[in-house]
């Protein structure tokens, strides 16, 4: 068998009405449009190996990044913290659309970043959906804050959006409901994830969307993308706390609520943060241990169809 050539790799800074791209020596431009998307592709596919590198650009990256994956280019979408703390380690201040091209094929080359996976159309949808849950959510918050301290007049249109807001945020939420149960996959998950006690249709919803590699990596693995995974902060004799930092904060969010539900209900886990708070640990530092553990056994039950929970 022939060895696999090494990837080929591309930087690619995406805003709202251009991509500039690093082809090895070549640089250029081209508009975020359904030609200028087709050129890059073509261009891409004269590469050996190619592998595209770029951010995750407030969703602007959707958009190209779907459209690669779906012409077998691999594509790494990275946090923009890492590049830009890379670029200082290299010295680098400026920064330019074209700068920034050539810096992500230069962080790909030393980092060999993860490769992103493509995204079936049901949990692109599931996303859409959830992200709108949230910001209804968000808004529904600001006014409910603002009607006790608003006047006589303020007051009646804050009651409107409100009522509003409420009718909305039912609707997507039944949307999000009928959307899981029309997807075998996503139902039998999505039921299966519930048997946890805890773990309620939101949550769900949420690491299905969000974390599609549920079921096939390990729990540090899965720990580490939910952010719930410790990490240590010593230096010589000095012994730090350990501290959750990164993952994916969309379902850090939600399973914290969940698991302020579940150390109190699920009769194994609420055992489990009574014995650690019994030996001193702050209130918090409990909650995340039952977050580790709740993304543990979601992945547990996903993984294996034959794992029987506790009662």
């Amino acid at each position: 068998m022939p060895a696999k050539l090494s990837p080929t790799y591309v930087g690619l800074d995406i805003s709202k009405d251009q991509l500039d791209y690093c082809l090895g020596e070549t640089e250029g431009r081209c508009a975020y449009s359904v030609e200028g998307r087709a050129e890059l592709i073509r261009k891409l596919r004269g590469l050996p190996e190619p592998r595209v590198v770029c951010e995750a650009s407030g969703g602007y990256e959707k958009l190209i990044v779907a459209e690669l994956l779906e012409a077998g280019i691999e594509v790494c979408v990275v946090q923009p913290g890492r590049v830009r703390a890379y670029a200082y380690a290299e010295g680098l201040m400026a920064k330019t659309d074209r700068i920034d091209a050539r810096l992500l094929r230069r962080f790909g080359e030393k980092i060999n970043p993860r490769l992103s996976a493509p995204i079936d159309a049901a949990t692109t949808t599931l996303r859409e959906l959830l992200e709108h849950r949230r910001q209804l959510t968000t808004q529904l918050v600001e006014v409910s804050g603002r009607r006790p301290l608003a006047g006589p007049t303020l007051g009646k249109l804050l009651a409107k959006q409100q009522q509003f807001l409420e009718k909305q945020l039912t609707k997507v939420e039944r949307l999000i409901q009928q959307h899981i149960d029309q997807d075998p996959d996503l139902k039998q998950k999505s039921s299966r994830l519930q048997q946890i006690q805890g773990v309620g249709p939101v949550l769900a919803a949420t690491v299905l969307a969000y974390v599609p590699e549920l079921g096939q990596l390990e729990a540090p693995q899965i720990a580490a993308l939910f952010g719930v995974a410790p990490y240590p902060e010593d230096s010589g004799l000095a012994r730090g706390p350990r501290h959750v930092r990164g993952g994916r904060a969309q379902v850090r969010h939600v399973l914290y609520m969940a698991a302020i539900a579940a150390s109190r209900f699920n009769p194994v886990l609420a055992v489990f943060y009574q014995r650690l708070r019994a030996k001193g640990k702050p209130a918090k530092v409990c909650f995340v241990a039952v977050m580790r553990k709740m993304a543990c056994l979601m992945n547990k039950v996903i993984k294996d169809p034959h794992f029987v929970l506790a009662s």
